[in-house]
């Protein structure tokens, strides 16, 4: 099985990796900077592949995917994202072009020329781990890191019709809180006060077996999805209270 993830040298996407590696998977690990990767129990691995670069970059982008693409390619994970709340948008305004670049354009491209090398081989399989933030309805005030997410969640859902007459299967992960690296910076160190917060392991076991059985969409905890399901029933201007 020949396995590439992009968002592969850290967080979530190296848990993923790491699951794959186990089990004898042909590994691509893209990140940025892969140099992040030494010293890992992967580093030096014979069956991993490193490859930096940034999503956002078409051209490299490209020239990765068809260089590990070239001995075929089973299954493409992309977990690469860029999160930024509204005091970071307000103080640096040029995360907006820079997020929606990286969560929705880089998506596209890296689903485009997958697509085009899985339909050449005959099968394959595209994921993305998008968030559960992805799941709220639009409302005043919600934040351009939900949107991107949202519009994450539905280009899955059309290139899962569009390459389904291929045999291509198209998955969209959307996980709650992960206890990962990024997620505790971003709360100070300590991302225990998040609401049914799960660990990488428990998350790479919910991710793993929706790709296993090809699942079209995989929403995990369920409480947290119960609860956005439930805010979503909200009158417009209650849920705008939200960002107040």
């Amino acid at each position: 099985m020949r396995v590439m993830i992009i968002g592969g040298t850290s967080g979530i996407g190296l848990a993923l990796g790491a699951h794959y590696a186990a089990r004898g998977a042909q590994l691509a690990l893209c990140g940025r900077d892969p140099r992040r990767l030494d010293g890992h129990a992967l580093d030096r691995h014979p069956h991993v592949s490193r490859y930096g670069f940034d999503i956002r970059d078409a051209d490299d982008l490209r020239r990765a995917i068809t260089d590990f693409g070239r001995d075929g390619l089973d299954l493409l994970i992309v977990v690469a994202g860029q999160y930024a709340d509204a005091a970071g948008l307000a103080a640096q305004p040029e995360l907006g072009p820079r997020l929606v670049q990286t969560n929705i354009a880089g998506l596209v491209d890296a689903f485009d020329i997958a697509a085009e090398l899985m339909r050449r081989q005959g099968h394959g399989q595209l994921v993305a781990v998008a968030s559960i933030a992805g799941l709220l309805k639009d409302y005043p005030g919600n934040s351009l890191y939900s949107a991107s997410k949202r519009a994450a969640i539905a280009i899955c859902d059309s290139y899962r019709k569009a390459l389904a007459p291929f045999g291509i299967a198209v998955t969209t992960l959307v996980p709650g809180y992960v206890d990962t690296a990024r997620l505790r910076e971003l709360n100070g160190g300590d991302a225990g006060a998040k609401p049914w917060l799960q660990s990488e392991a428990d998350a790479v076991k919910h991710m793993s077996a929706a790709i296993d059985r090809r699942a079209a969409r995989c929403v995990f905890p369920w409480q947290l999805h119960l609860l956005v399901r439930l805010f979503n029933c909200l009158p417009n201007w209650l849920r705008g209270l939200r960002g107040k």
